[in-house]
C-alpha cells in the first residue's frame, strides 16, 4: 500500500504548522482544510495566550439547521444540574457538576427578548464539593448558601458571606453534625436536598438511603446556620421498590418542588434502577404534609425513560409561571452507555403538559466519550472541516461512529456518520494519500490496526486498504504530516501505553510505503493514551509533536530539520486551562481569522476549542 500528499498539501492536524512556518503565504489546503499564514499574522507564543471558547464567530448548526448554543462546550457523561440566581439579577443561572469536586456555571443571560446559557466556568469558586452539591439558603438571610458532600460520605456546608450581587462562600463546617455531634452519614452516591417542607419556618434535610428509604432531619432553629437533629429513618413510610424485579433501589436523587401548584412541596425521586423520574405527590398541605400515595412515573402524559439515574432540577424558564422540568441523567442499570450523549432533558410545562424540547439543553457537540478528533477540507472547498469519533456509539451500541461538522459558506453544520465497518474506538486522521489533491480518512482502532478509505471528494469514503499497518500495541492514533520534507505524509502513531512511532514514507505522491517505525517517545505512565498531532510551537520551520494524553497535553520539540526530524526525550506540559483529560488535539484555522485553533475531543466526548487572542 502507498499514500501521499505533496508539499503543499499537509494533513489537516499539521497545517497550521506548515503555515506557520514556512512563511509561504500563498498556501492553501489542497484536499485538507486551513488557511494561510504569514509571519505578519502569526499567532503570539503557542500556548500562553491561547484561552477557551464554548461559542466561537462562527455559528454552529444542527442537520436542521438549528443554532447549537454551546458547541464546544466538551459534553456531558453524568450532569447533575441544579438553578439558582446566583447574581441577583432576577433569573435562575445553571450549575452543572460533571466531575469530582467541580462546579460548572453557566449564567443566564436575557437579550431582549431571547435568553442563553453562557458558560463561565468549569470549577466555580474554586469549591471543593465532592460528589454532589445543593444551593439552599441555609442560614435564612437572603442568599444561597452551599450544601456538599465532604468525603467520603458525610456533608460539609459553605456559607455565602457575600451579596445576592456578589457572592463569596467561605467554608462554615467540614462535616455536619448533629446536636449530640453526631456526624451525619449519607452515602455518597446519593444527592440529597433541603426544604422546609412542613413550613414551620424551619429547614428540613432529606437523606435517601440505598435501600429506598428517607432519612429525615430538621433544622434545630430558624436562623443562623443550621444544626440537623435527626427525626426519622423511616419518612412517611417511603420504600422505593422496582415493581419489575421486586427489589428496593439503589443510588438516588431527591428533590422536592409544587409541581401541581397547590401550595405544598411534591417529592421527585431518581434511581439507579428506575430509567423513569417517580414523583410521590403531597395530598397533605404546607403545614401538614402527606407524601404516603404510590410513586407515579413523570411527567405523567410522557413518562421519561432513561437508562437510569436520573437527577431532576425543575426551574421556571420559560418565564410562563410554571415550573418546566430538567433531568440530567447520570447513567444506571439500563444500558449506561446510551445515555453518554443525549443526558441533558428539557420539558416545557405548558398548560397542557410537559412537553420535551430538547435532550441535550446546553447545546455542545457530543457523540458520547472519549472523542477523538480530526480536521481536513471534506468538501474542497477550501475550509476546514471537522471529524469526531466516540469510543462507543450511544446509539448503535457496538461500534464507534464518525460524525461529521462540515463548513459551508456561514456555519459549521453538524452531518450524520460515516459509513465505516463496525470496530472498537475509531481514531481518524485526513490528508491526502492518493496524489488527487483530497483528503483522504486514516482509521486507528483500539485493536491497533490502522485502515486507509479514499476520499470520494463530497466527505464520503470507500475503502482503499483495511489492514495498512497492523500494530501489537492497543489504541493506534495515527496522524499524517511530511516530516521529512520530500512532499510524501509521514505517519505518526500514538498508543494506550503512551509511546509514540514514527512510519517514514518511503514511497511517492501517489503510492506511499510505509516500512519499520521508528520510536520517538518510550511507553509511560505519565501519558497514557497517547495521540499525537503535528504543529510547528516554537516556529523554527519544523514540525514539533502535540501529544494528547489521558492526563493532558504535551508538547515534543523537534530539534532537527525539516528534511531529519529528531525529537527530544521528554515532552513538556502544556500548561492551557481547561485541556479535556484523554485529550486528542487538532490544528487548524476553524473560523478563517488567519490564526492557527486548537481543538481537542474529550473523556466527555464532546470538542473543546482554544483560539489564540489578538
Amino acid at each position: 500500500m502507498r499514500l501521499n500528499q505533496q508539499k503543499r498539501t499537509p494533513h489537516m492536524r499539521s497545517i497550521a504548522s506548515l503555515l506557520a512556518v514556512l512563511f509561504v503565504g500563498s498556501l492553501l489546503w489542497m484536499g485538507c482544510a486551513g488557511s494561510s499564514q504569514t509571519a505578519s499574522n502569526a499567532p503570539s507564543t503557542f500556548p500562553e495566550d491561547y484561552r477557551r471558547v464554548v461559542r466561537p464567530s462562527v455559528p454552529v448548526v444542527d442537520a436542521s439547521g438549528t443554532p447549537i448554543q454551546n458547541p464546544f462546550y466538551g459534553g456531558f457523561n453524568t450532569p447533575r444540574p441544579q438553578f439558582v440566581d446566583i447574581d441577583g439579577d432576577g433569573d435562575d443561572d445553571l450549575f452543572v457538576q460533571e466531575k469530582s469536586d467541580q462546579l460548572a456555571f453557566f449564567e443566564h443571560v436575557t437579550e431582549g427578548d431571547s435568553s442563553r446559557l453562557v458558560w463561565r466556568s468549569d470549577d466555580y469558586r474554586d469549591l471543593s464539593i465532592g460528589e454532589w452539591f445543593r444551593f439552599a439558603d441555609l442560614d435564612r438571610d437572603g442568599v444561597p448558601d452551599l450544601l456538599a458532600e465532604q468525603p467520603y460520605s458525610h456533608l460539609r456546608t459553605y456559607r455565602n458571606t457575600g451579596t445576592a450581587t456578589d457572592p463569596s462562600f467561605e467554608l462554615y463546617a467540614d462535616t455536619m453534625r448533629t446536636p449530640d455531634g453526631e456526624a451525619i452519614f449519607s452515602d455518597r452516591q446519593n444527592i440529597p436536598n433541603v426544604t422546609d417542607l412542613d413550613c414551620d419556618g424551619r429547614l428540613d434535610l432529606f437523606l435517601g438511603r440505598l435501600d429506598g428509604t428517607i432519612s429525615r432531619y430538621e433544622a434545630t432553629d430558624s436562623t443562623g446556620m443550621p444544626t440537623f437533629a435527626h427525626v426519622t429513618d423511616d419518612f412517611e413510610g417511603i420504600e422505593i421498590v422496582n415493581q419489575q424485579i421486586g427489589v428496593r433501589h439503589g443510588a438516588n436523587t431527591l428533590t422536592f418542588a409544587d409541581v401541581d401548584d397547590d401550595g405544598d412541596s411534591d417529592l421527585f425521586w431518581g434511581d439507579f434502577f428506575e430509567p423513569g423520574l417517580l414523583l410521590i405527590e403531597n395530598t397533605g398541605a404546607c403545614g401538614n404534609p402527606v407524601l404516603s400515595g404510590e410513586p407515579e412515573p413523570f411527567p405523567p402524559s410522557n413518562p421519561l425513560k432513561t437508562s437510569g439515574y436520573n437527577a431532576p432540577a425543575l426551574t421556571d424558564w420559560t418565564g410562563n409561571g410554571q415550573l418546566d422540568l430538567f433531568v440530567g441523567v447520570l447513567g444506571g442499570a439500563d444500558d449506561a452507555n446510551a445515555s453518554l450523549a443525549d443526558n441533558f432533558y428539557f420539558y416545557e410545562h405548558r398548560t397542557d403538559g410537559y412537553h420535551l424540547r430538547s435532550r441535550q439543553f446546553v447545546g455542545g457537540l457530543d457523540v458520547g466519550s472519549e472523542s477523538s478528533v480530526a480536521m481536513g477540507d471534506l468538501n474542497g472547498n477550501g475550509a476546514p472541516d471537522l471529524l469526531v469519533a466516540n469510543k462507543i456509539d450511544p446509539k448503535q451500541g457496538a461500534t464507534s461512529r464518525i460524525y461529521r461538522l462540515v463548513r459551508t459558506d456561514s456555519t459549521y453544520e453538524r452531518r450524520g456518520s460515516l459509513d465505516l465497518s463496525s470496530a472498537y474506538h475509531y481514531a481518524p486522521a485526513l490528508g491526502d494519500l492518493t496524489g488527487d489533491g483530497a483528503a483522504d480518512l486514516v482509521l486507528g482502532t483500539w485493536k491497533g490496526r490502522i485502515a486507509v478509505h479514499r476520499s470520494s471528494g463530497d466527505g464520503t469514503f470507500s475503502v482503499l486498504d483495511d489492514a495498512m499497518i497492523q500494530r501489537d500495541r492497543r489504541h493506534a492514533t495515527p496522524v499524517l504530516g511530511d516530516l521529512t520534507g520530500d512532499g510524501t505524509l509521514d505517519l505518526v502513531v500514538g498508543a494506550a501505553d503512551g509511546s509514540v512511532f514514527l512510519y517514514r514514507n518511503t514511497g511517492s505522491a501517489q503510492e506511499p510505503s510505509f516500512g519499520q517505525p521508528s520510536q520517538i517517545l518510550p511507553a509511560s505512565d505519565a501519558r497514557s493514551r497517547s495521540a499525537p498531532t503535528l504543529h510547528d510551537v516554537n516556529r523554527d520551520g519544523t514540525l514539533d509533536l502535540l501529544i494528547g494524553a489521558e492526563e493532558g497535553l504535551f508538547v515534543l520539540e523537534n530539534t532537527g530539520t525539516p528534511a531529519n526530524p529528531s525529537f527530544e526525550s521528554s515532552p513538556t506540559p502544556v500548561s492551557i486551562e481547561g485541556i479535556p483529560r484523554l485529550a486528542t488535539p487538532a490544528t487548524g484555522d476553524l473560523d478563517g481569522d488567519g490564526r492557527v485553533d486548537l481543538v481537542s475531543g474529550s473523556e466527555r466526548g464532546g470538542i473543546v476549542l482554544f483560539q489564540s487572542q489578538p
